[in-house]
């Protein structure tokens, strides 16, 4: 499997009504009426040329001579100038033109031809790298015709779409389809929320416009799926509604300023919901609290199942970020939660997110090996020593952390299937704190015999605490 983004020179390519509407006769007036909003974008970097490797020591005149000059070439290579293409639309007669981020970075230089074929230097007014959305600027002679962002959440699977672009640098194209999926989850993003549709997208459409039938914006096109380099009907477009309130932030604040409210989430898998006795693997389960954020203000808690956020239904840990990165900083929301099976509501006030550079990767732990000795866990594959100093120094643990550490994990086991390391600290077991090993051991016993299926864990590791399941059947 390939995704691609929908960019030309590099491989990198780049409100629906209600009721059901009949197939088209014609998409001639809708394309005659849009074709003018849409703009070619190219590009230009500049690349510094290598440093020329030395030649080797040579009689002079050798026929070597002449070989080694024409393997390494003549002196002083200039710097290389390479060029790419990509997409755009226009939404403000003043010049402002929304592309992907991925179309101008790196760049030196851009610049944006219009429909009639002028040509208009460009600014970059800010972008995104992590929704891949930009900005850019262009000073007209007069005002350019511009289109706008519809609603792209009313738009449905099944209603028809078109596309305009710059495929391959060769001038503004048409093509058509229909929404194929929606939701899409492609791994590009921390908030991806992929329209699919199989109107043709190529390389050099990046950043074009996909248009609903009343020439509404639904979305950006952007990547494509392909083993092939070319379209095969697969194709993702960011949704408007994710777009719009990033193209406002870029064009207020030059960057994105997103809310956040302080917590480490996970996925609710079927073995937590049994766990946990939750109805339903649905929400997005709360790992950790952020001391003095704001969830721990509003009173969240380790535990707590994410059902609703802002009146908006959570389904999945996926949902939230999306939710809370586009709630306005500073706006008070209602947040619902399961907790310990009921249902508790409170108010939290939106933070701004400190969009600093990611964590670094902590040390690799050593592979998990057998366990040697045998243990009541071991129905679990699990070898638990009491967190001691020893054990503190041996898997180098902060002083605040309390339970009890993995010493071995069986490598043919739920436990690590479930990806559990030696240095791991269990510290609850069903939401009871533990202490010892004997203390795991005897909870383990006891919700098998009493019939559970699974055992839920709170697992602290390199001070990240996460919810694990074991199934125990």
């Amino acid at each position: 499997m390939r995704f691609a983004l929908a960019m030309g020179a590099f491989l990198m390519l780049g409100a629906a009504s209600a009721a059901a509407r009949p197939a088209p006769d014609s998409f001639a007036d809708l394309a005659a009426k849009l074709l003018p909003t849409v703009v070619n974008i190219a590009t230009s970097q500049t690349l510094k040329a290598p440093p020329r490797a030395q030649m080797p020591n040579v009689p002079p005149g050798s026929p070597l001579e002449d070989l080694f000059k024409n393997f390494l070439g003549p002196d002083g290579e200039k710097p290389r100038h390479v060029t790419s293409l990509g997409s755009g639309f226009i939404i403000d007669p003043a010049g402002f033109i929304v592309t992907n981020n991925h179309v101008i970075d790196n760049s030196d230089q851009v610049t944006v031809t219009l429909y009639d074929g002028s040509s208009l230097p460009a600014k970059i007014v800010g972008r995104d790298t992590k929704t891949d959305l930009a900005l850019l600027k262009v000073v007209p002679k007069k005002p350019l015709p511009a289109t706008h962002f519809g609603d792209s959440d009313k738009i449905r699977i099944g209603d028809w779409v078109m596309a305009i672009g710059d495929p391959f640098g060769l001038g503004s194209t048409v093509t058509a389809g229909i929404v194929s999926a929606r939701n899409r989850d492609i791994n590009a993003g921390p908030y991806d929320d992929f329209i699919q549709t199989d109107a043709p997208i190529n390389r050099g459409n990046s950043g074009g416009p996909l248009f609903d039938m009343d020439g509404n914006v639904m979305g950006i096109n952007s990547a494509i799926f392909s083993p092939s380099g070319g379209s095969v009907g697969i194709g993702f477009a960011i949704p408007a509604n994710l777009a719009k309130d990033v193209v406002t932030q870029l064009k207020q604040f030059g960057v994105a300023r997103r809310g956040w409210i302080g917590v480490r989430i996970q996925q609710v898998t079927e073995e937590i919901a049994q766990g946990m006795g939750l109805p339903n693997a649905q929400g997005a389960l709360v790992a950790d609290v952020t001391r003095d954020g704001p969830a721990q203000k509003a009173g969240l808690q380790n535990g707590d199942v994410v059902i609703s956020f802002d009146n908006k239904p959570i389904g999945d840990s996926k949902q939230l970020p999306r939710v809370v990165a586009a709630t306005p900083i500073g706006k008070t929301v209602n947040m619902d939660v399961l907790r310990k099976g009921r249902k508790q509501s409170y108010r939290i006030v939106i933070a701004k997110l400190d969009e600093g550079p990611a964590d670094k990767p902590g040390k690799k732990l050593p592979p998990p090996t057998p366990p040697k000795a045998k243990s009541k866990l071991s129905q679990l594959g699990l070898t638990v020593v009491a967190l001691d100093e020893n054990a503190r120094a041996k898997y180098k643990l902060a002083g605040n952390v309390q339970g009890v550490v993995v010493s071995a994990v069986d490598p043919a086991s739920p436990a690590a299937d479930k990806n559990f390391r030696p240095g791991d600290v269990i510290v609850e077991a069903q939401n009871q704190p533990v202490k010892t090993p004997a203390d795991l051991e005897a909870r383990v016993d006891a919700d098998a015999k009493a019939g559970k299926k699974a055992e839920l864990m709170l697992v602290n590791r390199n001070g990240d605490t996460t919810y694990v399941g074991l199934r125990l059947d």
